[in-house]
């Protein structure tokens, strides 16, 4: 049953993340690789907002965490994608470009998880642990 849960949840994601990958691309002509960025910045704020929001209620099964967490958002969100296009922008000699693209996905990155998690409704960390 998870598998089916986590390998439809993952459909769904990997589509979200062609249409939306294909959209910025068809608007985006540069060799930046701004289509990835947004995808991964978008996910990483719906990552923190929901492991933080749903892990509060037990009611929700944890299939449907895990379909959501690892089928959805972890299809939707790519570093494999992230770090064939870094390495891309290398070998075009787009050096500046390139650690442009992997400050802004690190730092982005957290601080969209971060950002989850405050719009979720805890202003501490995603599981258990300290509050800040």
């Amino acid at each position: 049953m998870m598998l089916a849960i986590v390998a439809s949840a993952g459909m769904v994601g990997a589509l979200l993340r062609y249409g939306i990958g294909s959209l910025v691309h068809g608007l985006w002509a540069s060799p930046f690789p701004l289509g990835t960025l947004i995808i991964n910045i978008i996910g990483c704020l719906a990552l923190g907002w929901f492991l933080t929001r749903f892990s509060r209620y037990e009611s929700i099964h944890p299939y449907i965490r895990t379909g959501v967490a690892t089928g959805l958002i972890g299809s939707f969100t790519t570093f494999s994608t992230f770090s064939i296009e870094t390495v891309e922008l290398l070998r075009e000699g787009l050096k500046q470009e390139a650690m442009v693209y992997v400050v802004i996905s690190f730092w982005g990155g957290l601080l969209a998880v971060w950002l989850g998690s405050r719009l979720a409704g805890n202003a501490g960390v995603l599981k258990g642990g300290r509050s800040a």
